[in-house]
């Protein structure tokens, strides 16, 4: 099973990740973390662009054809990004779920970006005006939405969870 939690930063995608992990055995990819370690490398001059999430794909997929749940946390911005997910499912026989994680209260939304503090090291804080001008298109296929104005990270976890065995 891959879980794939996309939405913009401070969304709660990354508290809901951790909730499911806590709630069943699973691998748990968290792009940022990626991205940061490639950063620190200097092995790419500037930006990483799509490199965190080409190894998140391929480690995603060889712990599926492990027969492991995975959770990606990542942004998953492009239609592009979220194909690419569905074909490492398609491509290791496992069933996708595709979650899109808001937050519909703008002030709460702002309020989480400007106060999280940062548990990679060496990464950088978005601002909240880097959040609102982020390349984020919209979704135009099928997914499950959680709005974090109105769950708890526990409960939306639970949400995905039940989502799944239904």
């Amino acid at each position: 099973m891959l879980i794939v939690l996309g939405g913009l930063p401070g969304s709660g995608k990354t508290t809901i990740a951790r909730e499911i992990a806590a709630l069943v055995p699973c691998v748990y990819l968290r792009i940022d973390t990626i991205e940061q370690a490639l950063r620190s490398t200097d092995a790419l001059a500037g930006e990483v662009g799509p490199a965190g999430y080409v190894v998140a794909y391929e480690l995603a997929r060889s712990n599926l054809s492990l027969g492991l749940t995975v959770v990606a946390d990542c942004v998953n911005p492009l239609p592009v990004t979220r194909e690419a997910w569905r074909a490492v499912a398609a491509d290791a026989s496992s069933r996708i779920v595709e979650v899109e994680i808001v937050c519909s209260d703008i002030p709460e939304h702002r309020r989480r970006v400007e106060q999280r503090s940062i548990d990679v090291p060496g990464l950088v804080p978005l601002t909240w005006a880097a959040v609102q001008q982020r390349d984020y298109e919209p979704w135009t296929t099928q997914r499950l939405v959680i709005d974090t104005a109105s769950v708890s990270a526990r409960e939306a976890a639970q949400s995905i969870l039940s989502y799944l065995r239904d």
